[in-house]
């Protein structure tokens, strides 16, 4: 029964990730990823939001809608390919950015539970 909450999660998490991607990338003309950038956010602040919340919660939402929603495959390709294409200072940005902001997400989320 636990495979089937992942699964749903998963199942709402992939497609809002690529929509939400489309989404924010359609708005900034950069060549800074900023769609996976704030899904990548947006999950650590989910996930902080769920720090302590165990059993089907916690797999519907942490490991089922975040594990889609959020990519680090993705974050790696698209800063690797900043870095080749002469945009090395967008790349270090892109990680420097994308580690600062989901920690501060993730803190936060965990801070607002807490309250």
């Amino acid at each position: 029964m636990n495979w089937l909450l992942v699964v749903g999660g998963a199942m709402v998490g992939a497609p809002l990730r690529y929509l939400t991607d489309r989404a924010v990338q359609s708005r900034h003309d950069s060549v800074f990823p900023w769609g996976t950038f704030t899904v990548n956010v947006t999950g650590c602040l989910i996930l902080g939001l769920l720090t302590g919340a165990a059993g089907q919660l916690q797999l519907l939402l942490g490991t089922g809608l975040c594990g889609a929603l959020t990519t680090y495959s993705t974050f790696s390709y698209e800063t690797l390919r900043l870095a080749e294409t002469g945009a090395r200072l967008h790349a270090f940005l892109n990680v420097a950015a994308s580690v600062t902001a989901g920690l501060a997400a993730a803190s936060a989320g965990t801070a607002l539970v807490r309250m």
